[in-house]
């Protein structure tokens, strides 16, 4: 054959179909990719609304703590939360943490005031808010605290999960680096019955301190990082199916 009539049949080159198999191949990935972009679209707003319906529904009212073993907490994530005690402001975590996205004045690196609320016979951990690190001295103690009994309703969060290089606690300042109920109590030096959410208290007066926990749920839940919110209900759910297998 002259080099002529192998010009004239450029698809009898192995060039040539390499060529072809490579743009088959991207069409395809560009296909895959752009049903993924559709599914996670898909994923994410029903993720919303599955957020939306739990943080709009009717309160849940928490019983005596000797009852709380009882509580399917995988359905209180995500959802308003009612308990009643007392603040217990001396035994207050703070927790570190790092606001990008604030609904507020503030932002950038802080700590969550934790509060025990002592529920008699049980403690529950309360996210009062969010405090830069220059205010957090003022609120060590919890800031402050009405006294005696009180009702609080806020929104049920599930523990968050230490990772391998999480670091441990610092007991003399009393600092913590996740909010799991059970690492806080051990911090506390609390025993006992301990209630397994922590729950974000709604937000005081703009531009207060702490600045509202609840806010900062909202914004969490909404924005395009959905993945902790994913985690942490299908965590729960993952929790409750097995208590119930």
């Amino acid at each position: 054959m002259s080099a002529s009539a192998a010009a004239r049949r450029p698809y009898e080159s192995l060039g040539f179909w390499a060529f072809i198999v490579l743009m088959l191949a991207l069409t395809g990935l560009f296909v895959g990719l752009g049903v993924w972009q559709v599914q996670r679209l898909a994923w994410k707003e029903a993720l919303i609304a599955e957020v939306d319906s739990r943080m709009t529904a009717a309160p849940y009212v928490l019983p005596p703590p000797d009852h709380w073993e009882f509580v399917h907490l995988d359905e209180l994530g995500y959802r308003p939360v009612t308990v009643t005690g007392s603040y217990v402001p001396d035994k207050t975590v703070l927790v570190f943490t790092s606001l990008s996205d604030a609904k507020g004045k503030y932002s950038g690196p802080g700590y969550w005031v934790m509060v025990p609320l002592d529920a008699g016979g049980g403690f529950a951990f309360i996210n009062r808010g969010f405090v830069p690190q220059a205010s957090a001295p003022a609120f060590a103690n919890g800031g402050p605290l009405p006294q005696g009994p009180q009702t609080v309703t806020g929104i049920g969060i599930a523990p968050e999960e230490a990772g391998a290089f999480t670091p441990g606690p610092d007991r003399a300042k009393r600092v913590e680096w996740v909010r799991d109920p059970a690492r806080l109590a051990s911090l506390d030096g609390i025993s006992g019955t301990v209630l397994g959410l922590t729950i974000d208290a709604p937000a005081t007066a703009p531009g207060a301190l702490p600045q509202g926990a609840f806010e900062q749920v909202v914004s969490r839940a909404k924005a395009l990082d959905m993945d902790e919110v994913r985690k942490q209900i299908d965590s729960q759910e993952d929790k409750g199916a097995a208590a119930s297998g």
